[in-house]
């Protein structure tokens, strides 16, 4: 019962307010040295963007955490029916490597708010950003009831062996069939936040520098490490002749003539990665970019064109600074192209036409959606962040994630007198009963509801 009280956790929330205040400059080195995340970067998504997530819990977590009291019928109205918010027990948050803060750090949040106790597997690729969590996180935390396990795939499996009350994952779709294995012989819930193929829809009608720089900044963000990028754009022939030279324009304004050089664009994580991701070069004609130094783990931001459905680069998640460009005739191609491969995180739509992003969003299913935008989503704590199907199962971010880890206990609460008005329920049974039963028990249907 240590974490329950309000006090308890607003206290550890705080704490790991302070770790982020007086940590960053460790962060940001820790992250540079990890991928060559840039400084600006690795501040807003990091540091930033987690903060808001914590003052936003701290803000409303006494509102959050008080019994939430529903509607009753006729036989209860007396009595007192509720939800009350329990925590599920200790919790598992096993976090990726490319955004290797912010992707444990936010769902801790909600797991302390919503009164768990804490077991963190920081990811073992990013090896700086790993050792400052494992040494730093248990200063600033309770060491009863938090605690961060450093391990590699073979002391993970060990560690999914043990029962734990909820195990929350971030990664990719193979590792998450094996965390859901492992979880069902216990019947452990689950939050997979996994990735996927997230298309970009461009119309005819659109502003088309505006769509370069919004496109190609959600593409080479963290040098395209991220699980919402826009993976590929499906576009007409003629807006890919459009898009091609103000992809350019935007690429060069972001990062210079040779991006290489360029202190605002990062690195490719590892030997692993770098080898797969260049691979994916051979798909349609490379555009824009292309070079490679593999001692450097630098691949420039790279634009392909007329890349078919069967290449390479559109088997898997490219999660790198490759953006493919697959032409379709119109916007229902378009859509039957996304609707013909697994549900991905995200769906892009740019179009100055309204009715278009519309139908894009009525007409296919994603974790999220944005239209005439890339990333933006996902920085409202105000949003569900989250999967489907083949990328994902559950959600988080702001209340979302206090959610997740809490247990919504169902209460009814009676009044022990008053027995008189139990006996239409007990036997002998008669029809007359069942006539009274049904009048106080009934839920009646309303007027029609009408979608606007």
């Amino acid at each position: 019962g240590k974490t329950r009280p309000m006090e308890y956790r607003v206290a550890q929330l705080e704490a790991l307010g302070r770790f982020l205040d007086e940590k960053k400059q460790d962060i940001l080195e820790a992250t540079a040295a990890d991928m060559g995340k840039p400084s600006f970067e690795a501040y807003f998504t990091e540091i930033l963007l987690c903060k808001n997530e914590l003052n936003d819990t701290l803000n409303n977590l006494c509102h959050w955490m008080k019994d939430e009291h529903v509607d009753k019928n006729l036989v209860t109205q007396l009595d007192s029916a509720f939800i009350r918010k329990d925590p599920y027990g200790v919790v598992l948050i096993i976090a990726p490597w490319n955004y290797p803060i912010h992707l444990f750090l936010v769902p801790l949040i909600g797991a302390i708010a919503a009164g768990n106790c804490v077991i963190v597997k920081p990811s073992e690729t990013s090896k700086n950003t790993e050792r400052l969590v494992a040494e730093m996180l248990s200063c600033y935390l309770d060491n009863d009831c938090f605690a961060v396990v450093t391990a590699g795939v073979q002391e993970t499996t060990r560690l999914l062996e043990n029962k734990f009350d909820y195990i929350f994952f971030t990664g990719s779709a193979s590792v998450g069939r094996i965390i859901m294995t492992a979880a069902a012989k216990h019947l452990t819930p689950v939050t997979l936040e996994l990735g996927g193929k997230n298309p970009c829809y461009v119309s005819d009608t659109c502003d088309v520098q505006n769509v370069a720089r919004r496109v190609a900044w959600g593409r080479f963000f963290n040098a395209g490490q991220t699980c919402i990028a826009p993976d590929y754009v499906l576009c007409s022939v003629e807006m890919q002749e459009k898009l091609m030279p103000a992809l350019r324009e935007a690429i060069t304004e972001f990062f210079g003539s040779n991006p290489r050089e360029s202190p605002d664009f990062g690195r490719i994580v590892g030997d692993k990665q770098f080898r797969r991701i260049r691979a994916l070069l051979c798909s349609g004609r490379v555009a824009i970019g292309g070079q490679t130094d593999e001692k450097e783990h630098y691949i420039a931001p790279t634009v392909l064109a007329d890349v078919l459905p069967s290449d390479p680069a559109m088997q898997e998640e490219i999660f790198g600074p490759i953006l493919p460009i697959v032409v379709v005739a119109n916007m229902d191609e378009a859509i039957d192209f996304i609707n013909a491969r697994p549900r991905p995180l995200a769906i892009y739509a740019f179009s100055c036409d309204s009715k278009v992003v519309n139908q894009v969003l009525e007409r296919t299913s994603s974790g999220g959606f944005c239209g005439n935008d890339t990333l933006m989503h996902v920085t409202l704590t105000s949003l569900p962040f989250g999967g489907i199907g083949n990328s994902g199962l559950g959600k988080y971010h702001g209340k979302f994630t206090f959610d997740t880890f809490t247990h919504h206990r169902g209460c009814l609460h009676r009044n022990m007198g008053l027995e008189a008005l139990n006996a239409l329920r007990y036997p002998p049974y008669s029809q007359q009963k069942l006539g009274l039963l049904t009048a106080t028990f009934e839920i009646k249907r309303k007027g029609t509801c009408t979608l606007l």
